[in-house]
């Protein structure tokens, strides 16, 4: 968490110095829905991925022009992630739901094309991201015989052995939509996660990561 706290310090004292170089710094805030997966990665080559989950993310962000058509975007959001699971054996139906919620740091690099008279514009951009856990639930639904049961338990982050996750990501977004000249914007980012996300010493045989499909709207001022 302090490496999360470090590192958001340092994109807002980096962004006041471009801001007081270039204008016009503008601030926004972006908030949609999340569709999250794990992705697996086996030595083997035999890599496959969950299904997708419902969750949300919630960003505020900075965007600092670097040259003409171009900026900077530091932020800080909440970010929902986790997966969905379902399988069946022998007349037994079962769901598997991760819920967990990270504090995402993204800083992304922007580029910005007009769409004719209208003030608005499509916008492109990609960046690294770091992010931090800070809880999660795993839901279990399991339906046999025309009933049902559910449970629920939280998901334990860190290094450990009776751990869940690793409670530090490290990835990068892929972002793209449109930037209306009234101040809306809407768009969709791709989260792909780069690090390992499975405790303790597992890097022998493949890694798990997180990947993050999000539609988003936001208004920029």
């Amino acid at each position: 968490m302090r490496k999360i706290i470090l590192l958001a310090a340092v994109t807002l004292i980096g962004g006041a110095a471009i801001a007081q170089s270039t204008s016009p710094t503008k601030f926004g805030l972006k908030v949609g829905i999340a569709l999250p997966k794990y992705h697996f990665t086996n030595t083997d080559g035999d890599d496959y991925e969950t299904e997708a989950n419902t969750n949300f993310n919630v960003t505020g962000y900075a965007d600092l022009p670097i040259a003409s058509g171009f900026s900077v975007q530091p932020g800080i959001s909440l970010q929902g992630k986790g997966s969905k699971t379902t399988g069946s054996a022998f007349g037994v139906n079962g769901v598997s739901k991760d819920n967990s919620l990270y504090v995402e740091i993204p800083v992304n690099l922007v580029g910005k094309v007009p769409l004719g008279v209208t003030g608005a514009s499509l916008y492109l951009g990609a960046g690294p991201y770091a992010a931090f856990a800070v809880s999660g639930e795993r839901k279990l639904t399991v339906e046999s015989g025309g009933s049902s049961s559910e449970s629920t338990s939280d998901l334990n982050f860190g290094n450990g052995d009776n751990d869940d996750f690793k409670s530090g990501d490290f990835g990068v977004n892929i972002l793209g939509g449109i930037q209306l000249n009234s101040g809306f914007n809407f768009g969709a980012n791709y989260g792909i996660g780069l690090s390992d996300i499975r405790p303790g010493n597992n890097n022998d045989n493949g890694k798990i990561t997180n990947r993050v499909l999000s539609f988003n709207v936001g208004y920029s001022f």
